[in-house]
């Protein structure tokens, strides 16, 4: 018979994740995990909880508590859930959010197949919030918006990018003119102005937005 709390740390070992993380993938305080592996409280994980970790880890639920199913096993999901940082700081569409101290606040999983069909590299992934109202209608303010480091300068096109401009980041859509190098940074919302033939090192990308999510209201 298998020991969840013990199996929960080999597995946990093996993909190199620390309770605090497995904490924050199930949306609890972040000592839980290790007060169930180390103290046994809480004496047994939920069972949506103890879902969304095995298949994160890419283990049989049954191995974490679950009831063992009977007949034939149904086939297993070896992608991993991959936790990408949600930083406390926010890309301004409007003035300039000012940037700070670019600390996580916060750990949120996407299935790694779906990280895939992005083109995206996890380790260059980070989600920050929207402030403003200059991207409207295509973002608002208080969404999350997925941002692809590793898609920055060097691979400029069209599309929608997270800029510094001195100690403030802001979201906008650029349009690079291919003879001259230059940028165009424009608001979808026409109230706000845009700007035309910024030099490209006067420009400096953090990276390419290809992803966003809203609450509904």
């Amino acid at each position: 018979m298998h020991d969840p709390r013990l199996e929960l740390e080999r597995a946990a070992r093996a993909r190199g994740v620390d309770f605090i993380a497995l904490s924050r993938l199930i949306g609890r305080n972040p000592a839980y995990i290790q007060q169930f592996v180390k103290r046994g409280s809480p004496r047994k994980l939920d069972e949506e909880d103890r879902a969304i970790i095995a298949r994160y880890l890419g283990i049989d639920e049954a191995l974490l508590g679950a009831p063992e199913r009977e007949g034939p096993a149904a086939p297993s999901h070896t992608d991993p859930v991959i936790l990408v940082p949600r930083l406390d700081v926010g890309a301004s569409a409007g003035p300039g959010a000012h940037a700070g101290e670019e600390a996580a606040d916060g750990l949120i999983g996407f299935d790694a197949r779906w990280l895939r069909r992005l083109g995206a590299d996890a380790r260059h992934l980070s989600m920050i919030r929207v402030q403003g109202e200059s991207m409207l209608p295509t973002l608002a303010d208080g969404d999350d918006i997925m941002v692809d480091r590793a898609d920055g300068s060097d691979r400029v096109r069209d599309g929608i990018y997270v800029l510094r401009v001195e100690d403030s980041l802001i979201v906008k859509r650029l349009a690079m003119n291919p003879v001259t190098r230059a940028f165009r940074i424009r608001s979808d919302n026409p109230d706000y102005p845009d700007w035309d033939d910024c030099p490209a090192d006067a420009v400096n990308i953090i990276g390419r937005v290809i992803w966003a999510g809203r609450k509904l209201r």
